[in-house]
């Protein structure tokens, strides 16, 4: 019999809900969302907008608190952020008066690494984000795509338990984001971290994952946890094949469901 492998992140009943100035009543974002984790899986959130997939990631990376639950990274709860989670930004929000590689090692900074040692690391990852020899380069001088690369290197540098990531490739080009999600697919290969990815592109989410949640429309529930049977490695021409045409539709189908349900809700509260 094969044992289960141990949970890296246990999610158990989460809640969140927001005041609003217009709303005598909390605004409810999700309810009871519960899911595990295992360890260098690639997960991806994706769920109709507005139901809470950036909160939950901020949560989960203890940016801001949650009402109920119980959130734990290797059995420990967390409760706040720190060097045991990356997290990578839609935006590149790099240090515009910094190099490259003063970017990268910020993270090392901040821990008190020896700042020549804190370079010679720099120097590893910023090879293996591929921008070897922009070392010295200013963020104004890299493309949309290569300040993402130089975004993660900085969040890897650290040597993160879990990465967690916000649409990071949302503000590029079609054609960038395709080459994007192939490089990070090679440096999750090479890296093997435990990554949550949240996304609005369904393709996005099926090509660079190991299962799929979800989530309902607000307020969010998980509506499906959608395992990837795709064989890894996987090259962009995987997107044509029948499985993955098939996945797609069956996640589009899931997300429009909740999407129309949530229209209709508001239909018939107008009529009344």
């Amino acid at each position: 019999m094969t044992e289960k492998p141990a949970s890296k992140l246990l999610v158990r009943n989460l809640r969140k809900s927001f005041r609003s100035q217009r709303s005598t009543e909390p605004i409810l974002v999700f309810d009871d969302i519960s899911f595990e984790v295992h360890q260098s899986e690639f997960i991806s959130l994706v769920g109709p907008s507005g139901c809470g997939k950036t909160t939950f990631l901020r949560i989960l990376d203890g940016l801001i608190p949650r009402d109920e639950g119980e959130i734990l990274l290797d059995g420990k709860a967390v409760i706040k952020p720190g060097p045991d989670k990356g997290f990578v930004f839609q935006d590149s929000s790099l240090l515009l008066w910094r190099t490259v590689i003063d970017n990268v090692i910020l993270g090392l900074e901040l821990q008190g690494v020896d700042k020549k040692e804190a370079r010679k690391k720099a120097e590893d990852y910023i090879a293996l984000v591929g921008l070897k020899g922009f070392e010295q380069h200013y963020p104004r001088e890299l493309s949309g795509g290569m300040q993402q690369r130089v975004n993660l290197a900085r969040a890897l540098i650290v040597d993160p338990e879990i990465l967690l990531m916000d649409e990071p490739f949302a503000s590029l080009d079609a054609q960038t984001r395709e080459l994007m999600q192939a490089e990070l697919l090679k440096m999750w290969r090479q890296t093997r971290k435990t990554v949550i990815f949240v996304t609005h592109q369904i393709e996005e989410a099926i090509y660079l994952s190991d299962r799929v949640v979800v989530f309902s429309a607000r307020p969010a529930k998980i509506r499906e946890i959608v395992k990837v049977d795709l064989p890894r490695p996987r090259s962009l021409a995987v997107k044509r094949s029948q499985t993955f045409l098939e996945l797609a539709d069956h996640v589009w189908n899931l997300i429009q469901e909740e999407v129309l349900k949530s229209m209709g809700r508001e239909q018939e509260e107008g009529l009344r």
